[in-house]
C-alpha cells in the first residue's frame, strides 16, 4: 500500500502539481542562478546606477576602515551586486599592477583566480568590477609587477561580501513590489520563493521536476505498457500453439534481440527529421516499442509452455474448453506474476534509456525538462551546487522504489499458486 500511495503521489505530482505551482518552468530568474533551496531571498532596494568618481565612500570607511587598514587594496563603496569598487595605494617596487578575483581564499603557491585588470600605469590605482556579481563572498588579490611584468612575491587578499541589491525600476518589473506603494531606498524585498531552488540559467527546479515527470513518467509507463503487451501476445501465441510456429516465432524473437538499439535510435531520429536541439521522443519510443519486447515473450513463452502441460489444463480440454477460454482463464492468471515482475523492471528501465539517451544528447533536448536531461545537467555543476543533481535522481530513485514495490505487492495478490496456498 505504502508504494501504491508512492505511485499517486508521483501521478499528482506530475498531473496536478503545474496547476499548483503555476511557476514556468522555462522562466529564468537571473538574480537567483544556481540558488540551492531556502536562500536568503532578501535583497536591498537602491538608487540607478550612479557613474563612480574615483572616490571613497564615507559609508564605506565607516563600515570597513579598521578591517582594511593593514592592506594597501582597499574598498571604495559597500559591495554589493551592482558593483565592487576598489581602491590601492603604491606598492613599493611596482611597475604595474594586477587585480585577480577568486571565489575561494587564495593561498601561497596556487592560482588566485581570474585576472580582471592589469596596468603599467601607476596613477591608475581604482577599478571597478562589474562582472557576473551575485550574493556571495569574494577574495580579490592585488599583485605588484616589476619591469618585466613579472609578478611580484607579495599578493594582497581582500575579503569581500557582496550583498543582494536592487533598483527600485527593477524590483517593479520583476513584481515584487508595486509601485503605488511608494518604495524608499534602503526598504528591504524579497524575491521569488524557489523551494527547491534554481538550476544554471535560474530556472525554478521544482517546476522543471513537475514538467519532466510528465515526459520520464509518460516514456517510463507507456513504452512498458506497449511493449510488454506485444511481448505477452507473442510469447503466448508461440507456447500455445507451439511446434513449427513456435519455433519460428522464436527466432525471430531472436533476431530482434540481436539488433542494436542505439543505431535504430539513430535511423528513427533521421527518418522522422530530428535535428540536432530537437527532442527525439517519439524515435525513442518507436526504438523501445520494436526493440524491448522480446525479453517478455520469452518468459511468457516459457510459463505457457509449463502451464500447459498441467493436469486441470487437459481436464478443461476434455471438458470441451475452447483455446481463448484456456488462456484467459487459466493460462493468464498463472503467469500474471511473471508479468508483472517483467512490468516492474521494464518501467525503471526505460526511464533510465531515457536519461542515457538524453545524456548522450539523443533524448529529450533542452529546453523541455526531463529527469533524465536534468540529471545530466546537474552532473555539470554537482561539485558547487549539488542540489542540481540530487532532486530528480531522488525522484527517479523513488519511482523505481515504487514500481517494485508495487509489482512485488500485486503479484503476492494476484498469483493464483500463492492463492491457492493459502
Amino acid at each position: 500500500m505504502f508504494s501504491l500511495y508512492l505511485v499517486v503521489f508521483l501521478l499528482a505530482f506530475t498531473v496536478l502539481g503545474p496547476f499548483i505551482w503555476t511557476i514556468d518552468p522555462a522562466y529564468q530568474d537571473l538574480d537567483q542562478i544556481s540558488q540551492p533551496p531556502n536562500i536568503d531571498r532578501k535583497a536591498v532596494l537602491i538608487a540607478p546606477y550612479p557613474v563612480w568618481d574615483g572616490t571613497a565612500s564615507h559609508a564605506a570607511t565607516a563600515m570597513y576602515g579598521e578591517q582594511q587598514s593593514a592592506s594597501p587594496l582597499q574598498l571604495a563603496q559597500i559591495a554589493n551586486t551592482e558593483s565592487v569598487r576598489l581602491l590601492w595605494d603604491n606598492i613599493p617596487d611596482a611597475y604595474g599592477y594586477r587585480l585577480y578575483r577568486n571565489i575561494f581564499p587564495t593561498e601561497k603557491g596556487q592560482a588566485l583566480g581570474l585576472p580582471l585588470f592589469t596596468s603599467y600605469d601607476l596613477n591608475i590605482k581604482r577599478f571597478e568590477d562589474l562582472l557576473d556579481l551575485t550574493p556571495r563572498t569574494f577574495y580579490y588579490t592585488l599583485v605588484g609587477l616589476d619591469k618585466d611584468g613579472t609578478e611580484l612575491p607579495a599578493p594582497f587578499t581582500l575579503k569581500v561580501k557582496v550583498a543582494r541589491v536592487l533598483t527600485i525600476a527593477q524590483a517593479i518589473e520583476k513584481g515584487l513590489i508595486d509601485a503605488s506603494d511608494k518604495p524608499q531606498i534602503g526598504s528591504i524585498v524579497y524575491l521569488t520563493l524557489h523551494p527547491m531552488g534554481t538550476d544554471y540559467l535560474g530556472r525554478d527546479m521544482l517546476a522543471r521536476l513537475m514538467y519532466g515527470a510528465r515526459v520520464s513518467l509518460f516514456i517510463g509507463i507507456f513504452a512498458p505498457l506497449i511493449f510488454v503487451s506485444v511481448g505477452i501476445l507473442y510469447g503466448s501465441t508461440a507456447g500455445f500453439i507451439g511446434g513449427q510456429v513456435d519455433q519460428f516465432l522464436m527466432r525471430f524473437s531472436d533476431f530482434v534481440v540481436a539488433l542494436p538499439f542505439l543505431l535504430f535510435m539513430i535511423l528513427f531520429k533521421i527518418t522522422f527529421g530530428i535535428g540536432p536541439g530537437e527532442s527525439g521522443v517519439i524515435p525513442m519510443l518507436i526504438a523501445m516499442i520494436l526493440l524491448s519486447w522480446p525479453a517478455t515473450a520469452r518468459l511468457v513463452r516459457g510459463q505457457i509452455l509449463q502451464i500447459r502441460e498441467e493436469g486441470y489444463i487437459a481436464a478443461s480440454r476434455l471438458l470441451g474448453a475452447k483455446s481463448h477460454y484456456l488462456v484467459i482463464r487459466h493460462m493468464i492468471p498463472n503467469i500474471m506474476g511473471v508479468i508483472l515482475v517483467t512490468m516492474t523492471f521494464a518501467v525503471p528501465s526505460a526511464i533510465f534509456t531515457e536519461a542515457f539517451l538524453s545524456f548522450i544528447g539523443m533524448g529529450v533536448a533542452p529546453p523541455t525538462p526531463s529527469w533524465g536531461s536534468m540529471c545530466y545537467e546537474g552532473i555539470k555543476t554537482m561539485l558547487t551546487h549539488p542540489h542540481e543533481l540530487v532532486f530528480p535522481a531522488i525522484l527517479i530513485s523513488i519511482t523505481v522504489l515504487a514500481f517494485n514495490l508495487l509489482g512485488d505487492g500485486l503479484r503476492d495478490a494476484l498469483d493464483a499458486k500463492m492463492r491457492s496456498k493459502e
